[in-house]
């Protein structure tokens, strides 16, 4: 419980500091939107590592090369705990937005920094609100250069066998032409998930696979492919697990 404890006063005195950095951030972004983005993600990332470093949380690396530095891409991973954003975000090179569900607009102080990062709110019993969405990633990949992460399954699984992914999902690489990064990670799930509301240290893996260019795919694997991306995961998600 010490560890669990140490997260929430880190993030309560975390929050506290936040609302001087919010003014600090808006002042910048009117004179310059990318120093901006850059200085929230940098501020995020920095309060993501040290939750990392408190919950005693060591993660093998892998593919961290296949992360274009000079354009924007559709992360799609495999999801089983909160940590599958925490440990990815600490690292990313670029500006990048998750898709969240819509629930995670009403949490005060995290919202506004996802704001911030341009991640988006899915209420995924409302169609017309998830077409919205998409468009909005679309927009922000291909006119922004804002990379986003989804995590196609639609919510925490809790099995070795990935549920289905949403074919919707995928149009935001389609639409947009940008590439997808499978991002694949083992063992999240034991650092609090498994034995909550106890933090426990853990080795996880994450592993940035080789990016898909969904137009040099065959017209059937691009019919399905959601389903492509997810047996690509599933695939490198059942090699790392010996690593753990």
């Amino acid at each position: 419980m010490i560890r669990f404890i140490s997260i929430v006063l880190f993030l309560g005195g975390y929050f506290i500091i936040s609302i001087p950095m919010w003014l600090i951030v808006l002042i910048i972004g009117i004179f310059n939107r990318h120093a901006r983005d850059i200085l929230a993600l940098r501020l995020v990332q920095f309060a993501f590592r040290v939750i990392r470093l408190i919950s005693g949380t060591k993660t093998t690396i892998i593919g961290l090369e296949n992360i274009p530095k000079d354009e924007a891409v559709l992360f799609v991973g495999n999801h089983r705990s909160f940590y599958d954003i925490i440990i990815p975000y600490s690292i990313m090179p670029n500006v990048t937005g998750f898709v969240a569900k819509k629930q995670m607009r009403k949490v005060p102080f995290i919202n506004v920094w996802m704001k911030f990062l341009y991640c988006q709110f899915l209420d995924r019993e409302n169609i017309k609100e998830g077409l919205k969405v998409i468009i909005n990633c679309v927009d922000l990949v291909k006119n922004n250069d804002v990379s986003i992460a989804i995590f196609p399954e639609g919510t925490r699984n809790h099995g070795d066998e990935m549920l289905p992914f949403k074919e919707g999902s995928m149009k935001i690489a389609e639409k947009s032409g940008c590439k997808i990064i499978p991002m694949v990670q083992n063992n999240t799930a034991s650092i609090w998930e498994n034995q909550a509301p106890r933090v426990k240290k853990a080795h996880t893996v994450l592993e940035f696979a080789k990016p898909i260019d969904v137009n040099s795919l065959s017209k059937e694997e691009r019919k399905f492919l959601g389903a492509y991306v997810r047996d690509r995961i599933q695939e490198i998600y059942e090699k790392n697990q010996k690593l753990v």
